[in-house]
């Protein structure tokens, strides 16, 4: 059943160590085509094929996808799979309007699992919510969309968050289907939850690192008032960049039998911040605690550091991506599933590019509007 609606996602669920050896062709035909069958003239996975390769060419709305599959030649729509018609078997590519409905009825689950990346033998992953802003209109609230991704920056999956509730609620769904032995998965605050620890050692065989803020008013008392300064293990990290000097010193603290009462809690961490502006000399001071499952010997404080320092991956390599190069909080797309389908496109496009080696996404979006109508495939492996 897919995770966000009633109705049955795939066609045949393929098993996690089958779908590397698939195709994205061969990936989205396990997608059932929404659409009642009278009338259909487009075939289901040439429309998703013709709207992904458009985002990757730069695409951003519906109409642009629509401009991108008017132009497609004839070779281009022939590796689609587009529809052909006459004596000459000419290929008709779909219309704006029946991408805009196709985009908007494929169950969001199923094309988020099928075209993210496999999360196994990974060494992070990082959890984090976004809200697409444009998608706001006068009936309901913009979407809210939880996604996770890979410490190489990878998107793996996304679920929009139920407009009547928050990113906790729907936490276990978003990972459930994926294999995360051994695999540390980092969130924010809002899911420093002891359920989620539970599910995350207990259910998944997976490490966490959570940090800790006042929504849990108990525990981050207890990890103040820790004997921070007595602390030798501790790591000291120094960088000059985006126009600021940033140290950060990183305290590790075995908590075990010290009534936590959190699950499987083995070590303390705070991190203490200094930051100043080298443009203005001002100079800020930040600490940040956090609980981990992980004992001393499985991390040490410069392991503790790079962990609370890859949660911020998903911010800077996905969220910020999608605002900037793909414009994502202006974007107007609101109705039916079209604001979830959309970003998973875009997660998609990220992930080709990353890929085949493109450090800068806006850059390799450009790449490929050079030949808009073969690059795009070549990086999607349409053949």
């Amino acid at each position: 059943m897919c995770r966000q609606s009633a109705t049955v996602c795939l066609i045949k669920s393929p098993a996690p160590e089958d779908m590397a050896g698939l195709s994205l062709m061969e990936r989205l035909r396990l997608l059932p085509d929404p659409r009642r069958r009278r009338g259909v003239r487009h075939p289901f996975v040439a429309v998703l094929l013709v709207a992904a390769s458009a985002v990757v060419a730069g695409a951003r709305s519906y109409t642009a996808i629509g401009q991108w599959s008017a132009n497609a030649p004839q070779h281009a729509l022939a590796r689609l799979g587009a529809r052909v018609v006459g004596a000459l078997s000419v290929r008709v590519a779909p219309s704006a309007a029946t991408i805009r409905r196709v985009v908007g009825l494929v169950c969001p689950g199923g094309l988020a699992d099928l075209t993210g990346a496999d999360p196994a033998g990974s060494d992070t992953l990082a959890v984090d919510g976004k809200t697409a802003r444009g998608s706001r209109h006068s009936e309901s609230p913009a979407a809210h969309l939880l996604a996770a991704m890979t410490g190489d920056g990878r998107t793996v999956t996304q679920l929009r968050v139920p407009d009547k509730t928050n990113e906790i609620t729907c936490f276990a769904a978003l990972l459930e289907p994926f294999d995360l032995t051994g695999v540390t998965v980092t969130a924010d605050a809002l899911h420093t939850q002891r359920a989620h620890a539970r599910f995350l050692v207990d259910e998944k065989k997976a490490h966490y690192l959570l940090v800790v803020k006042a929504n849990q008013p108990e525990l981050h008392r207890r990890l103040r008032s820790l004997p921070w300064k007595n602390v030798t293990a501790r790591r000291y990290d120094r960088e000059i960049g985006h126009g600021r000097r940033e140290t950060r010193v990183t305290r590790a603290l075995t908590v075990t039998g010290l009534g936590l009462e959190f699950p499987h809690a083995a070590q303390a961490v705070r991190i203490l911040r200094h930051r100043t502006d080298l443009a203005t000399g001002t100079v800020s001071r930040q600490t940040v605690y956090a609980i981990t499952d992980l004992t001393s010997q499985q991390a040490s404080p410069q392991r503790l550091g790079q962990l609370a320092r890859s949660q911020w991956t998903i911010e800077n390599r996905l969220h910020f991506v999608r605002d900037t190069t793909f414009a994502e909080d202006t974007s107007k797309i609101r109705t039916a599933h079209g604001p979830e389908n959309m970003a998973t496109l875009r997660n998609l496009a990220i992930n080709m590019l990353r890929t085949a080696g493109h450090t800068n996404i806006a850059a390799g979006i450009r790449h490929a509007s050079y030949e808009p109508f073969t690059r795009p495939l070549d990086l999607l492996g349409i053949a």
